[in-house]
Parts: structure tokens; C-alpha cells; sequence
């Protein structure tokens, strides 16, 4: 009777070095050196469910179809379904612009099998990726205590940040009926996802007629809801408009009330970087917590946030899992990742931004972010020279946000899907109170001058 395989040797097929994984590996490494060393690769665009299963295919099969067909599946069907996002002409949401060496690294990253989560299994990553979390920190005029870790998004940080402000202040006694988050009314949409998570009341409070949240206004709604407030979120770069919040006047009217100060910089807080914009940010340096995601303006791959405390231990406190078999990790005082945040396993995320600036130089990220705010400001004063459009707010940052008059939305979305179509670019219409409009969100240092202002003449 023939005996059944027994289970280690199952998966030697996928996990030995045979000829077959040496031909799996090539096939990998030449798609990916190819793709990294093209400049033009195509904008390309989704397709519809339906087209793409009948282009694609079953691929999940009991025998395997083999790492040939299984490439050319994703390279010809599934990658072509997917916009590529350092585009230079990718100009919507925010887009990722990842350097050659983040993203040649970020295969380091799988390939050296690293755990990122704790001291013991990581510790030169670990090492590495807070070397980056202290320049961030010193950046950003940070205490020499400060740090934290890196984490999947802006979403999870801001959670994980928060989770730490309300524990904190529930250790300090207070015990309102309902907890609550002051931030601004155009504050991004992770803080209320992050209050519904946590089963807390987010409290908007209106910005001044620039977008700009202001100490005053601030201090009005500390005054209204007293302890039950347990942060409140400054804004340093607004997702829609790029517009940084008066962080130096809030900071002052929670450091009266005793309250925690986060700033979300998911998109602008790199802008810090630049001697063209670092003037915004005054104040930033009171922060009890902030975060800046590397996988926007810091050109890493996705996914990557930076979490810093200005005191780590109570995030710490906030954050760390105990379990009889974590005993080995939470007995010590090593710095484990995972202690710092809503998480426990972990990818050492943070290592190709590090890669890429001990590459380049923090020098060559000070250029770059300075031409993208160059380079707003200068379609900016276009669109100021054209009568058929009109310019919504005046940049600060990357963010240029405008209206081709006579225009609906039906109007927008269609000049939208024929860039699109086209492959022209990839614009999606925005809206600012009850308006539609069109936005640019530069960042990609590839960008040009000339590719934006192709895309305004077919507005015309």
C-alpha cells in the first residue's frame, strides 16, 4: 500500500534551491530589472471584472501552471489592469514615486526573509529602520528621547497614535461619558475611522476662510467639552488642498489644557525637508505624536508610515501584547516594533526609505520635494493666466486644486475618463463644498512642466 507523503517533504518543492526555483527566480529578477530600469512604462488602466477573468484566466490550479505562465498572466493581463502610480502623469489622490534604490531594495527586503516586529529577531533592521525614525525626529525639532516605529499606513498610524493619547490620559484618571478627538473639519478621513474604531466622537471645528485650523477655534472646543477631549489632531498638509493647519497657535491651546497634541503629516509633513516650506510648519516640534508616510513624499515603496512619539514609552505602554509565549519579548527592555502600535507581525517596511537615503543623501530629497512645490507654484500662476479657469486656493505645498468655468461634474468626469482612456494622464475630479473640480497632486519628481500644462489645453 502506498504510504501518503509525509508533510515535510510536501513543500521542498517550493522552498529548495532546485533548478526549477533558479528558473523561478531569473524569471522574477529580469521582469523586475527591466521594469525598474524603464522610465516609460505605460500609464495603463482597470478593466472590467468580467473582461478581466476571461483575459486571465484560472490560474489557481492543483498541478500549478508554472512560473512562465504565471508571469505572463501578470505581465501582460494583470499588471496592464493596475495605473502605475510613479507616473509622472499620475497626478490624483496622492501618488507614490518610489527612488530606483527604495524600490530595487524593497526586494531586498523579501528576499533576506527579515522579521521586523522585535529586537531579538531583527535587530539590524530594526537598528537601521530607527536610524531613519531619529533623522525624521531631528527633522522635525523632536526630543532626543523621541521615537516610534513604521507601520502599514496613515490610517493605522493615526489609530495607533491615538489609542495612545486616550490610554494616557485615562492613566492620568480621567474618566469622561464619552471620550472625543478635536480636529479640523477638512482633517483626512482616517481620524474618523480611526474615532470609529475606538467608539470615541470626532469634534470638528470650522478653519478659517483659508482651510487653516487656528489655535482660537481650537481652544473654543477644548473649553466646550473639557476632559472628555483626549487629543486633538492638527492637519500638516491636507490631502485635498495641501494646506497646513497654524500647528504653533493649536500646540499652545493644548499644552493650556493639558491635551495631547497629534499632527497627521501623512502627505505634508516632508514638505518640513524643504527650505521652500519648512516656514509652515512652526510648531510642530510640540508634538506629543505625528506621522509622515515615506510612500508619499519620501519616495519609498508602499506601503510605509512613520509613528513617533515624543515619548515612546507611552506608546508603549498603550500597545505592547502580553502572552505566556511573548514573555521572551515583553521581559525586556529592547525596542520592538511591535510595541508601538496597533500590530504585532510586521515587515521590516521601513528599510528600503533607509536604503534609498543612505543611497542618495537626505540632500537629493531636499531638491526633489523643492521642485515639486516649484513647480505647483509655477502651474499655478498658469492656470491664473488662462480665462477659462480659475484657481480654487493658491498652493501651499504640492497641491493645486482648480475649476474650468462652465463646468458640471458630468463635465469633469468625462474629460477625467477620456485622459484616461487615452492614456493621456490619470486627473479624477475632486469637490470642495458641494463643488466639483480638478486637482494635481504633485510629487514625482519626473514631473514636468509641460505634462501639466498638456493636460490644461485639453480642458479647452
Amino acid at each position: 500500500m502506498t504510504q501518503p507523503a509525509r508533510m515535510h517533504d510536501v513543500p521542498a518543492r517550493m522552498h529548495n534551491v532546485t533548478d526549477e526555483t533558479r528558473q523561478i527566480v531569473d524569471l522574477v529578477l529580469d521582469y523586475s530589472r527591466q521594469r525598474l530600469l524603464t522610465d516609460d512604462n505605460p500609464l495603463d488602466k482597470p478593466l472590467p471584472p468580467a473582461e478581466l477573468a476571461r483575459l486571465a484566466g484560472t490560474t489557481i490550479t492543483e498541478p500549478g501552471i508554472g512560473a512562465r505562465k504565471a508571469l505572463g498572466v501578470f505581465e501582460h493581463v494583470l499588471a496592464p489592469a493596475c495605473i502605475t502610480t510613479d507616473d509622472p502623469r499620475y497626478l490624483s489622490f496622492i501618488p507614490s514615486a518610489p527612488s530606483k534604490a527604495a524600490a530595487a531594495f524593497d526586494l531586498v527586503v523579501s528576499a533576506s526573509a527579515l522579521y521586523g516586529g522585535s529586537w531579538l529577531e531583527g535587530a539590524g533592521a530594526v537598528h537601521a529602520e530607527n536610524e531613519v525614525l531619529r533623522w525624521l525626529a531631528d527633522e522635525f525639532g523632536l526630543p532626543a528621547g523621541a521615537g516610534g516605529v513604521f507601520v502599514q499606513g496613515g490610517t493605522l498610524g493615526n489609530l495607533s497614535a491615538l489609542v495612545a493619547a486616550r490610554e494616557t490620559a485615562r492613566d492620568r484618571g480621567i474618566r469622561p461619558d464619552r471620550w472625543r478627538v478635536v480636529c479640523s473639519a477638512e482633517a483626512h478621513s482616517s481620524i474618523a475611522s480611526a474615532a470609529r474604531v475606538m467608539d470615541v466622537e470626532v469634534v470638528p471645528v470650522a478653519p478659517d476662510a483659508t482651510g487653516v485650523l487656528r489655535g482660537d477655534a481650537v481652544r473654543a472646543a477644548l473649553a466646550e467639552h473639557g476632559d472628555s477631549v483626549f487629543a486633538v489632531v492638527a492637519t500638516a498638509g491636507s490631502t485635498n488642498f495641501g494646506i497646513v493647519d497654524d500647528v504653533a497657535s493649536i500646540a499652545e491651546a493644548t499644552r493650556e489644557a493639558g491635551v495631547w497634541l497629534h499632527v497627521d503629516g501623512a502627505y505634508g509633513l516632508a514638505a518640513m525637508l524643504s527650505p521652500a516650506a519648512r516656514g509652515y510648519f512652526g510648531g510642530v516640534e510640540h508634538a506629543d505624536s505625528l506621522i509622515v508616510d515615506p510612500h508619499k513624499w519620501l519616495f519609498a515603496p508602499f506601503d510605509a508610515c512613520a509613528l513617533i512619539y515624543r515619548d515612546p514609552e507611552l506608546g508603549r505602554r498603550a500597545h505592547t501584547q502580553h502572552a505566556e509565549y511573548l514573555d521572551t519579548l515583553t521581559e525586556t527592555s529592547d525596542w520592538s516594533p511591535s510595541d508601538f502600535a496597533a500590530h504585532l507581525t510586521r515587515r521590516a517596511r521601513g528599510l528600503p526609505l533607509w536604503f534609498s537615503l543612505a543611497t542618495y543623501g537626505a540632500g537629493v530629497y531636499r531638491d526633489a520635494i523643492t521642485s515639486a512645490i516649484d513647480l505647483a507654484a509655477r502651474i499655478a500662476d498658469e492656470i491664473d493666466r488662462r480665462d477659462e479657469l480659475e484657481l480654487v486656493r493658491r498652493p501651499q505645498l504640492g497641491v493645486v486644486v482648480f475649476e474650468r468655468r462652465g463646468w458640471e461634474k458630468a463635465d469633469y468626469t468625462r474629460w477625467s475618463n477620456r485622459l484616461l482612456d487615452d492614456q493621456h494622464a490619470f486627473v479624477t475630479p475632486s469637490s470642495h463644498a458641494g463643488r466639483t473640480n480638478a486637482r494635481f497632486a504633485i510629487l514625482n519628481p519626473r514631473t514636468r512642466f509641460d505634462d501639466l500644462t498638456g493636460i490644461l489645453d485639453t480642458m479647452r
